[in-house]
């Protein structure tokens, strides 16, 4: 056994702990989606998913209180944005999101992907070839925001991921754009067939997005004990239960 790593271990996991009670003046505010397998309710409404557990895990370890609340995307973000001592999960980390919040990550990787139904016969081999179809996103999503972005005039915004489920399987829209992992999980909950991947038009990853106010000494402690959890396996671990 290596005493020595873990005696620097618990050296670095008790100075952690001090460093951030002293810059910690109320419990955290943790607001996050529903956005399977990442975050979602699970049984007795408990917030469950991938993201989750690695929010929990990290937030054990640094000793930081704080409360988890499930809310629509939309009013999370903008709450997170306006609100001192508060954090949204799992957050995109884009160009223009870069300067509007202070970042602990990336907590998983979430590939963006057009899904076209299961009986359709569509190619898609870049952005350009898509733009001719119709796309179905939602309201406040990152994915459609660089869509958007990108010049797609045929994006229709749901109010939520779900709803492109159906409207995709009714055909109203041609292509969906969503996270790899969302869309086979919400067409399995919706009881419909998996849609067919298309076409991967962004790799991405995802974190801890903190209003500005936050301190930066608990975000650089967040930040190395994330990192600890990466090398020690923690985050392997949580991610083979969801594969």
């Amino acid at each position: 056994m290596n005493y020595q790593l873990l005696w620097k271990s618990a050296i670095f996991s008790v100075s952690s702990m001090m460093a951030i009670s002293a810059v910690q003046a109320a419990p955290l505010n943790v607001m996050t989606e529903d956005y399977p397998p990442f975050n979602m309710q699970g049984e007795g409404g408990k917030i469950v998913g991938l993201s989750t557990e690695v929010v929990e895990e990290l937030f054990k370890r640094a000793g930081v209180e704080y409360k988890l609340t499930l809310m629509p995307w939309k009013r999370a973000y903008e709450d997170t944005l306006g609100t001192p001592n508060t954090a949204l999960y799992s957050t995109t980390r884009t160009p223009e999101r870069e300067a509007l919040f202070k970042w602990v990550g990336p907590l998983v990787n979430n590939n963006w992907v057009f899904f076209s139904s299961s009986t359709a016969n569509i190619t898609v081999k870049s952005l350009e070839d898509a733009k001719q179809y119709s796309v179905g996103g939602y309201n406040g999503d990152a994915a459609a925001e660089y869509l958007k972005a990108q010049g797609f005039a045929k994006l229709q915004l749901a109010a939520n991921d779900t709803a492109n489920v159906k409207k995709l399987e009714a055909g109203r829209i041609d292509l969906w754009a969503t996270g790899q992992y969302l869309a086979p999980y919400l067409a399995s909950k919706e009881k419909v067939a998996s849609p067919k991947p298309v076409f991967v038009f962004k790799e991405t990853q995802m974190s801890l997005a903190f209003n500005k106010d936050t301190p930066d000494e608990l975000i650089t402690k967040l930040n190395e004990i994330l990192a600890a959890m990466k090398a020690d396996g923690t985050i392997d671990k949580i991610n083979a239960k969801y594969q």
